[in-house]
């Protein structure tokens, strides 16, 4: 019976807004008074969740909330949420980049965690100084990492600049060499975040094969964070949604998806103004997010190659203007993979300033998707302001086949996009 490797009971994270550091000396006092005297901690009493949308009361805020579960040895386990769920947070206490306020943590076995590009490499040292440097800090010694070296590399693909300092790394380059490192050197427990979407459709199949293996034939822990169902439904043996800092469900994998998705259906249903699961400071705020036909008639479905516009209605809060200002839509199909991304700093400019509420339109003249279920993720941000408001599945978009090339044929494939091309004989 394969016993447990990770413990989680009751682990919090609190975080104070617009403050660089973990807590202060009064905070520090209090909390010390409070528990001589065999009282609650009094910064534990504030009940928000991390509803990123509205001004709390609080400068405090909630990115974990009361997370239990556990891990056995061997498993492979999906975490899945929204932006702002606390995802991460969860992976960097568990990767003891920052402690729980509160709760406790339970760990058998070495860690090699991929949080981001980069981590735990030193951006002066080589490709080559980096795999021994991570293998020390894993505990393993010169002669294994030794052993190990050739295989790494191999992986990775980057022999040719083995022995160039990281830092002239791509970001591709860069998650190919840390995945490698982070899966070959032996952890009994190995995370990995959002970090494999840099890598290429290849790289990223032969992660997901690299991580089946070491927890199918090695008996490996891998705790794996992602946006792709399909990949998780692939690899993971149990699932955890997270929504609001809370762990919303535990169980098997497909039944945890289904909840997701489940989950983000409800949401959909609720009007764009009164969404609460958005992250942004607000400065800026979408309240409407409109699909309009060729005739400017409200519509959420279309066929292939028509007009579509999409009308976004926002209202301005902030004390200052907005400047340098992009609209961003991703466009995703029905396993939330980005299909191509509508950004008004890539086909115009930016926005130079936004002081007022108003209505922008982005219009697509011959819409290039097959027949099938999409959805649109939504960005406002500020060079200067930063993130303004971000949502997920903001509306559903249901397409027909349609006549795209005009000549009364219609492909048989049922994923990708149309482009418009023409033939000519020479």
């Amino acid at each position: 019976m394969s016993s447990t490797v990770i413990e989680v009971s009751a682990v919090s994270k609190q975080y104070r807004l617009g403050q660089v550091g973990r807590k202060s000396l009064t905070q520090d006092v209090n909390r010390w008074w409070y528990a001589i005297r065999g009282k609650e901690d009094p910064y534990l009493k504030i009940g928000e969740t991390n509803d990123r949308s509205r001004k709390g009361a609080s400068e405090f805020v909630w990115a974990l909330q009361d997370i239990n579960f556990s891990v056995k040895q061997g498993e492979v386990l999906g975490i899945i949420g929204r932006n702002g769920a606390g995802k991460s947070t969860l992976l960097k206490i568990l990767s003891k980049v920052t402690a729980p306020t509160t709760g406790a943590i339970k760990v058998k076995g070495r860690i090699a965690s991929l949080l981001e590009v980069g981590t735990g490499f030193h951006p002066d040292l080589t490709g080559r100084d980096n795999i021994f440097l991570n293998g020390a800090i894993l505990g393993m010694t010169r002669k294994e990492i030794h052993a190990k070296f050739d295989e790494i590399v191999d992986f990775a693909g980057v022999e040719r600049y083995i022995d160039t300092p990281v830092k002239r790394y791509s970001s591709g380059m860069y998650v190919r060499l840390a995945f490698a490192v982070a899966a070959h050197l032996e952890p009994e427990i190995l995370i990995v975040d959002e970090v494999l979407a840099v890598g290429d459709a290849e790289f990223q199949k032969k992660c997901l094969g690299k991580m089946k293996d070491v927890s199918e034939k090695d008996g490996r822990t891998v705790l794996f964070v992602s946006h792709n169902m399909p990949a998780v439904q692939r690899l993971c043996t149990q699932a955890m949604v997270m929504q609001f800092g809370r762990n919303i469900y535990m169980g098997n994998t497909d039944d945890a998806v289904n909840h997701y998705l489940h989950n983000k259906q409800l949401q959909q249903t609720t009007s764009v103004a009164e969404r609460t699961d958005r992250n942004g400071n607000g400065m800026v705020k979408c309240v409407g997010f409109t699909l309009l036909n060729s005739k400017m008639q409200e519509t959420g479905n279309f066929k292939s190659g028509d007009e579509m516009n999409i009308a976004i209605d926002y209202i301005f809060t902030g004390n200052q203007p907005a400047k340098s200002v992009w609209f961003r839509i991703q466009v995703t199909d029905a396993e939330e993979e980005i299909l191509f991304i509508l950004n008004n700093a890539h086909s115009s400019d930016l926005i130079a300033e936004i002081n007022k509420s108003g209505r922008l339109v982005c219009s697509i003249p011959r819409l290039p998707l097959f027949g099938g279920t999409y959805n649109f993720n939504l960005t406002v941000q500020s060079q200067e302001s930063g993130l303004l408001d971000e949502m997920e599945a903001v509306q559903e978009l249901n397409v027909v086949d349609g006549d795209f090339f005009g000549t009364g044929k219609i492909p048989a494939i049922r994923k990708g996009m149309f482009v418009m091309h023409n033939w000519n004989i020479q």
